[in-house]
């Protein structure tokens, strides 16, 4: 088994199924200030890079353009909890448009006609996606008794 920290983590069929489940991630990131900050958002997995998307004027961006330095945490819903954490650096596009990768994310959550529906209202703004390449990662399922690393 792969040891924590590392990114071979990331093919575990645990963490395969929370990167491909329609559970929001939590993005903890810090702001301007040097406060900490967690927010749900939808993600997509490429299979080797994280993507999150967001309109331009998020305050998020602001604080990510800052210090890109963020982490990411997808758990289950389910006993026993499975949780999958990925720590990196995240980079900023500007795109003219939806990014792919947010309808993805977004047929994903709603089902691929809301999904389109949702997407199709965002069409034509700009946007804004924040791949980033997991630097580590980790997951754990919480046991009675069991511990986070």
């Amino acid at each position: 088994m792969a040891r924590q920290g590392s990114l071979e983590l990331l093919n575990d069929p645990v963490a395969k199924a929370l990167l491909g489940s329609a559970n929001p991630a939590r993005l903890a990131y810090t702001w301007v200030d040097g406060s900490p900050r967690v927010v749900p958002i939808w993600f997509h997995w490429t299979g080797d890079q994280l993507v999150l998307g967001s309109p331009p004027k998020a305050p998020k961006l602001r604080a990510l353009a800052a210090d890109p330095r963020a982490a990411v945490t997808i758990d289950g819903n389910e006993w026993p909890h499975k949780v999958l954490l990925v720590r990196g650096r995240a980079s900023l596009e500007m795109l003219d448009d939806v990014s792919p990768e947010y309808e993805r994310a977004a047929a994903r959550y709603f089902g691929p006609e809301q999904g389109a529906a949702w997407v199709g209202t965002l069409r034509g703004s700009p946007w804004l996606v924040s791949p980033s390449r997991p630097a580590g990662s980790g997951y754990w399922t919480l046991r009675p008794g069991s511990r986070a690393p």
